[in-house]
């Protein structure tokens, strides 16, 4: 190959740095592909509204009241088929027979056992449909399949921390709920005023640090410490 071939073969456009109206400098690739990460959505918190909060398993109610089902079920069973080879009935089984026949709808027993009933229904029904965990608050989703949770006795520890640097403060105590975070704070020197301010904006910013998706309303309560 000669030096005009190879000088021809090795002759390509070379990305420029081109100045656009107000001054900014944009780069043309050979391709004329936009940059790297150019098109990426960025992430916010448009959809911070969408996370749901973690479900529990429930397992405790739903192993007591497949025991409780699985043992009514094998007693009456059992008793039927005793039944059906001629053997006399279980002595509750006759007694519940004879007490429904006789006790009215207004008997207080008879009233009781129904009231039980509604209450372990509802409970049943409370549970299944709610999703529990009310201690794991559900944080902002960092990838598209990715979940994350803070506890709420781990997110009070660190509001707590954060308000201790604040000058003034000599003992604080933060409470976490699922919609807001309470704090009471004991100050022994300073204005009230400007502690409180103080605490305002140290602990908005620990709750925007958080990266909760469902914000949290911040209270602050500033006092002096009781006289001895």
């Amino acid at each position: 190959m000669s030096d005009e071939d190879a000088e021809r073969s090795d002759t390509r456009r070379l990305p420029t740095l081109d100045k656009t109206p107000d001054g900014a400098e944009k780069t043309d690739g050979a391709d004329g592909a936009a940059p790297a990460g150019a098109d990426a959505p960025a992430t916010g918190t448009a959809d911070h509204h969408r996370v749901r909060r973690f479900r529990s398993a429930r397992r405790v109610p739903a192993a007591l009241v497949a025991l409780v089902l699985l043992a009514a079920a094998g007693l009456l069973l059992y008793d039927v088929a005793a039944v059906r080879a001629n053997r006399p009935a279980m002595t509750w089984r006759r007694w519940l027979a004879r007490e429904l026949g006789t006790r009215h709808l207004d008997n207080p027993w008879v009233l009781g056992a129904a009231a039980l009933a509604v209450v372990l229904g509802i409970w049943l029904v409370v549970s299944a449909v709610t999703p529990g965990l009310r201690q794991v608050l559900p944080m902002r989703p960092a990838a598209p399949d990715t979940r994350a949770g803070l506890d709420r006795a781990a997110a009070a520890l660190v509001l707590r921390d954060r308000a201790m640097e604040v000058a003034g403060v000599q003992s604080v105590r933060v409470a976490v709920s699922r919609r807001k975070a309470k704090t009471h704070a004991v100050s022994h020197f300073r204005e009230l005023d400007e502690v409180r301010a103080d605490l305002d904006t140290s602990l908005g910013e620990g709750l925007r640090q958080l990266g909760l998706a469902h914000e949290l309303r911040l209270t602050v309560d500033v006092r002096r410490p009781k006289k001895r």
